[in-house]
């Protein structure tokens, strides 16, 4: 009789469980916050614009089309010196995109250990590799 009647109850215990977790309130609490520095906080994004733009004018593509553009370093820098932090922060936005870009070495890197591989796959199945 006791075995006709563990199921069932196996079931409702289980179904019981779930639904006292499931309805159990939640604890939560209040959490000081700490404010920021603004202050550091918008240094902190001047500086690594200014390392952006940096490293973009260091690139030989954007230093070949200033030049084609007319443009010199002096007077690049002086127009850096009188733009906004808007501006700033545009540019550099601007530079990340160009900064993306590789140079093609990746490419051949890639052709080159592919290449490696199939040799590789090829000498293990026993198969000649043939060059005439």
């Amino acid at each position: 009789m006791i075995t006709k009647f563990r199921r069932p109850t196996l079931a409702l215990l289980i179904a019981l469980i779930m639904a006292f977790f499931v309805t159990s309130p939640a604890a939560a609490a209040m959490v000081q916050s700490r404010m920021s520095s603004q202050q550091a906080d918008h240094e902190r994004m001047q500086s690594k614009d200014s390392e952006t733009i940096q490293r973009a004018l260091e690139n030989k593509l954007v230093q070949e089309k200033l030049a084609a553009y007319g443009l010199t370093q002096e007077e690049i820098n002086a127009k850096l010196q009188f733009m906004t932090d808007q501006q700033r922060h545009l540019l550099a936005q601007a530079s990340e995109k160009v900064l993306a870009g590789g140079d093609g070495i990746g490419v051949v890197i890639g052709l080159l250990i592919i290449t490696l591989l199939v040799i590789v796959i090829l000498k293990l199945l026993d198969k000649e590799i043939v060059i005439r």
